[in-house]
């Protein structure tokens, strides 16, 4: 069940980031658009700032210059000393913490959207915390049913117990878009269209919300990871084999024991061992190589969401 408080003021402090990673690039080329237009991100109620989150990255179309810069917003990369040595994406990391946050403070912005792109055929991802973010978990259906052609599938990132670490955690609310797919380093007209216009229908739900709009209880299905499975090896540690054909695509698809999942070079298939049915997502992603993973496993829950009500209207001073 989701418990933490909904927000109970209009959402005023608001920002887009796209460029967390450097080479994902339709949230790279809507933020440098934005930065030179910004009246897209205007509404009656607030305006949202764009924000290019790791600008050398971009620069250089590279996912990050010396590590993943959203895995950088922990406490221990936050709070550390800084150094002469710190990689550049904790440094800023610690700079958009300044900017967006201080994370867990009320001085943090009030809603942040991370905008990004996967190799993998995740289709239209809405990525949130945990069960426990009401206002996100509002806006993804609020999505859901503004594009029912789209999926619109949700993804709880966070495990029981562990710091959230991602860029938009630093903010009192955020979601993150992960639309795919699409290479690294490349722009595609459908998918760079189809963020731009979720990005519109998110400003505008908080624009409903602000306006007092109440959002009543329903029930959501999402998927939450618990494990990761890495390639076939060598033992150099190279790849024996790849992502097997009946696996590639499809992703938040059910897979049974016995399913294949790799097609070893030398011929064979390799099953899925697993005890129970697992739903993979990421499947075959191009940035997760490095960090030993073939594809995320994830379960489906089904839980309710409890509603969100209309804001009290703020008195009126006395005359």
């Amino acid at each position: 069940m989701c418990s933490l408080p909904v927000p109970r003021e209009p959402l005023r402090r608001v920002a887009v980031a796209g460029g967390t990673h450097g080479n994902e690039m339709s949230g790279v080329y809507l933020v440098r658009h934005w930065l030179l237009a910004p009246a897209e991100l205007q509404r009656p109620s607030f305006s949202a700032a764009p924000v290019l989150a790791n600008p050398a990255a971009a620069a250089a179309c590279r996912r990050y210059v010396d590590r993943d810069l959203n895995r950088a917003f922990t406490s221990t990369f936050l709070n550390s000393r800084p150094t002469p040595d710190d990689p550049y994406e904790v440094m800023r990391a610690r700079e958009l913490n300044q900017l967006l946050g201080p994370k867990a403070s009320g001085r943090a912005f009030d809603f942040v959207l991370d905008l990004h792109n996967t190799t993998a055929n995740m289709g239209t991802c809405l990525i949130a915390g945990s069960s426990h973010d009401v206002f996100a978990l509002h806006l993804c259906r609020h999505l859901q049913l503004q594009y029912p052609e789209l999926s619109c599938q949700v993804f709880l990132y966070q495990r029981s117990g562990e710091e959230s670490y991602n860029l938009d955690s630093v903010a009192k609310n955020g979601l993150a878009l992960e639309l795919g797919p699409q290479p690294q380093g490349v722009l595609r007209a459908d998918i760079f269209s189809r963020m731009r216009a979720l990005v519109a229908t998110v400003l505008d739900f908080i624009e409903l919300f602000n306006q007092g709009t109440a959002f009543p209880a329903f029930e959501l299905e999402a998927y939450r990871p618990v494990g990761v499975v890495d390639f076939p090896r060598t033992e150099a540690g190279n790849l024996a084999g790849t992502v097997h054909p009946q696996l590639q695509d499809q992703d938040f698809q059910p897979l049974q024991p016995g399913d294949p999942i790799f097609q070893m070079f030398s011929g064979e298939d390799l099953l899925y061992e697993g005890e129970s049915m697992v739903y993979p997502v990421f499947i075959n992603e191009a940035a997760y190589y490095e960090k030993g993973v073939a594809f995320v496993q994830t379960e489906k829950l089904t839980f309710s969401v409890p509603a969100m009500p209309a804001l009290t209207p703020a008195p009126s001073p006395a005359s």
